[in-house]
């Protein structure tokens, strides 16, 4: 099933933007979304997000995160409690099913760390652009950038 919208028009005009727009085609199709754990994305700053998951009745050694090429997956089994065996639920509302969530990250999303603490998940995420990758001044006339040519003054230095 194609998505609704007609992402050709934006394919013919930018570079590099394939997976995003498959991502965005695709997005509508395959299974349906599962909705547990109910999830906050948090925006800290410039570079800085945060995942909240609420994983209530999940201890640390249940819960599994991968970070994968542009894919976080957090997952979560819960061990078989023998304490309960002899009780009998009149009514079980704390979900203690298995799960899978997966986040499509963005170029150059890392993750920074995890932690649990009152039945949220918090993972920590920073987008660190490598230094190659970041916006420079291109000059005219083939002068080079002031930080190459401190670069070259180091290297004729040690080279004397």
């Amino acid at each position: 099933m194609r998505s609704a919208f007609d992402f050709a028009p934006f394919r013919r005009s930018t570079v590099g933007f394939d997976r995003l727009f498959d991502m965005l085609e695709n997005s509508g199709t395959g299974q349906a979304q599962e909705n547990y754990p109910p999830f906050d994305l948090i925006r800290l700053g410039e570079n800085d997000y945060r995942i909240e998951l609420a994983v209530a009745g999940f201890q640390p050694n249940e819960i599994d995160i991968t970070a994968q090429q542009n894919v976080l997956i957090v997952s979560g089994k819960k061990k078989e409690e023998s304490d309960n065996k002899g009780s009998d639920y009149i009514y079980r509302g704390i979900a203690t099913r298995s799960f899978e969530r997966r986040f499509a990250l963005a170029d150059h999303i890392q993750v920074r760390g995890a932690d649990l603490k009152d039945g949220l998940l918090a993972i920590e995420l920073v987008r660190e652009i490598p230094e190659a990758m970041k916006p420079r001044k291109i000059s005219i006339g083939g002068e080079q950038p002031a930080s190459q040519q401190t670069l070259e003054a180091q290297r004729e230095a040690e080279n004397a």
